[in-house]
């Protein structure tokens, strides 16, 4: 028998919904994470980017070499000097799915969007939204709300050429939301990077590239590299690469001006023709680790039909570029080792470097093999996940990024393991605080059995691609021993495996400080001393206030809900490695007369009551 609250399943469950209303309903589908502005990757930044990817399209087409970026509070306004919308077709292009200029190969060979989604994505998912055309003297203008159009203008003006855009993303989609200036920066800088020629203007400062990825990975390595930038370009594919000292190797890819955070085809085939081409000019049977240890390397490749993952283009699935990608980086690096002999020299003094380190750190390994082989069951502290990157998930779940809690102790893991989701969320458990690994060898990890185990857990002990998480979030309790096991672990990935951090892998679990309650009644979680003391003037002189100090004091029925929708992570992001030697070695190193005076000088204390 049917239960009587039962909603029957028959012709009025089924409903159609409109573009506008199913951008509005599913809005992660067509811009990846929602997010308030704390993570690069949110989604407010990616309706900037789908609006200027449309600029730096007319760009890569001839027209137009100026775009212009300001924001105004929660208000962005950009401009480009390109052909303009057609006038006629303004209101379409911006508001009916699949329509645009892009399905055609004559107008857009090398377009960064390719479904027509990205502009009405953004239309839809704003509360104002303004479009103006402008062709030889006149203009069209359109306004929106949330999607529908509210009016429209049209007539002669003495403007230039180009399309003109203002919006204000929905607070009720993206609450809470605020701008963080300095992603912005970084990306308009990646534009700058790609695009050499074109001039980027945010709130009037000026982004400007004349050597392309040969000036991205100059500001990335800064004095750390060894040798000058190996750079190479075509029509249709840029690369860059140097090495410096440090461990790890560290990558950045693009396809059509996007950045291909998770890579994909273009990078494994840009890594493989470097593999390739110095191993011909050395002569040598070189293994790809052997020469990617220490390698910082960049690949932008312009392909007529690019498929990728999703609409938020993270990684490139085509086959077909192996091949060419392969050939040309390595007829390229052939050529310039034989044409500039002191950079052949010192590169591959590198490279025998790390060959022979990986021959050490071999010998560690087959030494420490029948030990790992007896205490891997017991990887002891990791509780798995059902299900990791890259795996199917069966058609009753709803599928979601994996992640893996780094915790301290077996306290907090015990209320983690009671509440956690089994399918997407594993733990991983310190015992004690791991080794400073600030000036150590990569062999020295394998001596260390924790640090072993946690790099087999994550799975890359190999290469870094074969990642089994999403998120690698850090969950340590905020007190002096927490925050110290979190640098810690921060110093471990940043010294060996800092790919994983400059991909946005790595996060930090942000839980409560404080829990304010008045009997009988639902508690209020506070973050901060702000919060709590908001908290506790509202629910007035009953309110009582525990402080948590650690996560072990947190009951799991409490843990699960910080740990479920409501999660809150803070990304360990860089803007680069240039500096990040130099702030290990003041935070992590033996400097320590010159911390204990910076602490001194900057020391806060906060007194609880």
């Amino acid at each position: 028998m049917p239960e009587e609250n039962s909603v029957a399943y028959d012709g009025s469950a089924i409903k159609t919904l409109s573009a506008l209303e199913h951008i509005r309903l599913r809005p992660g589908m067509y811009i990846g994470r929602m997010g308030d502005g704390s993570h690069p990757d949110d989604g407010i930044y990616i309706l900037i980017k789908e609006i200027i990817d449309n600029s730096i399209d007319e760009f890569i087409m001839g027209h137009g070499k100026r775009v212009e970026l300001s924001i105004e509070g929660n208000e962005v306004t950009i401009r480009d000097y390109g052909r303009g919308i057609p006038l006629d077709k303004v209101v379409e292009c911006v508001s009916v799915m699949n329509t645009g200029g892009k399905y055609n190969d004559d107008v857009f060979k090398f377009s960064i969007g390719l479904n027509g989604v990205g502009t009405k994505a953004v239309n839809a998912l704003s509360e104002f939204f303004l479009v103006r055309a402008v062709r030889d003297g006149r203009f069209h203008e359109a306004t929106f709300e949330r999607g529908v159009l509210t009016g429209e203008n049209e007539g002669e003006c003495g403007e230039k050429n180009g399309t003109f855009v203002r919006f204000i993303p929905d607070p009720t989609l993206f609450p809470n939301y605020a701008f963080k200036l300095e992603y912005i920066e970084k990306r308009l800088w990646m534009y700058a990077y790609l695009n050499s020629g074109l001039a980027l203007y945010f709130n009037g400062q000026r982004y400007l590239s004349a050597n392309g990825l040969q000036d991205l990975l100059e500001s990335e390595t800064g004095e750390e590299r060894l040798y000058n930038v190996i750079a190479y370009r075509s029509k249709t594919i840029e690369f860059a690469l140097t090495h410096s000292d440090n461990y790890g190797e560290t990558s950045f890819s693009f396809v059509n001006g996007q950045y291909t955070n998770d890579g994909g085809t273009h990078l494994s085939a840009f890594k493989e023709g470097v593999l390739k081409g110095i191993n011909e000019f050395s002569g040598k049977n070189y293994k790809a680790d052997e020469i990617r240890d220490g390698m910082i390397g960049a690949v932008a490749i312009k392909i007529k039909d690019p498929v990728f993952e999703s609409q938020t283009k993270n990684k490139l699935g085509n086959t077909d570029v192996r091949g060419p990608i392969v050939a040309a980086v390595r007829d390229a690096i052939v050529d310039y080792l034989h044409k500039n002999k002191d950079v052949s020299e010192i590169l591959l003094d590198k490279v025998a470097r790390n060959e022979q380190m990986h021959r050490q750190i071999q010998e560690v390994k087959k030494k420490g093999r029948e030990t790992q082989q007896k205490t891997r069951l017991r990887i002891p502290k990791l509780k798995d996940c059902k299900f990791h990157i890259g795996d199917k998930w069966p058609r009753n779940l709803e599928k979601s990024d994996t992640m893996i809690f780094l915790t301290e102790g077996d306290s907090a893991a015990g209320s983690l393991e009671v509440c956690r989701d089994v399918n997407s969320q594993a733990i991983f458990a310190l015992r004690g605080k791991p080794m400073n690994c600030y000036g150590e060898k990569f062999d020295k990890i394998y001596s260390n059995e924790e640090l072993t185990f946690l790099m087999q857990a994550l799975g890359i002990e190999d290469d870094i691609e074969n990642l089994r998480y999403d998120k690698v979030v850090i969950a340590t309790d905020a007190d002096v021993d927490g925050l110290h096991i979190r640098n810690l672990l921060i110093t471990y990935f940043l010294c060996f495996f800092e790919q994983l951090v400059l991909s946005g892998h790595l996060y930090v679990l942000e839980t409560p400080l404080f829990r304010v309650q008045k009997p009988k009644e639902k508690p209020v979680y506070c973050y901060s001393d702000a919060e709590r003391d908001a908290a506790a003037a509202k629910l007035g002189k009953k309110a009582e206030i525990t402080r948590f100090k650690g996560l072990g004091e947190i009951s799991p029925k409490e843990f699960g809900q910080f740990i479920g929708e409501d999660i809150k992570l803070q990304p360990v992001t860089l803007e680069n490695m240039r500096n990040v030697p130099e702030l290990l070695g003041f935070f992590m190193g033996n400097n320590t007369p010159k911390r204990r005076e910076y602490i001194m000088n900057n020391l806060e204390v906060h007194k609880y009551e």
